[in-house]
């Protein structure tokens, strides 16, 4: 297995690089849209910078890691193998939520 301590060397410049940019990017893009448009202030770059970072807190969070599912409802999957009764308490303790009414079935939408 070959050594790739060399990219650890690369990564702060790219960092750097990639934040001038997006810092950049949104500098420009509020200054050519928001003054003409509301009359509101032009900003500078470091301003620019300053709102990528609170959006990106604010949106996005801080920091990685976690499920990369969001917490979010996988609406009915994996229920091939559950019994039916295994099937109506899922229902029945999901109530309604996740895009999976509460009815009678066997869970691939066949009535019982």
């Amino acid at each position: 297995m070959r050594n790739k301590g060399w990219l650890w060397l690369l990564l702060p410049p790219a960092l750097a690089l990639f934040g001038f940019g997006f810092g950049e990017l949104v500098m420009h893009l509020w200054n050519w849209l928001l003054p003409p448009l509301f009359g509101w202030h032009t900003i500078t770059f470091w301003q620019g910078l300053g709102l990528l970072l609170l959006c990106r807190i604010l949106v996005g969070g801080i920091g990685g890691g976690g499920d990369r599912k969001g917490g979010k409802c996988q609406g009915g999957k994996g229920w091939g193998p559950m019994s039916p009764e295994e099937r109506e308490r899922m229902r029945e303790r999901m109530g309604g939520r996740c895009g999976v009414p509460p009815q009678a079935g066997d869970g691939a939408g066949n009535p019982a």
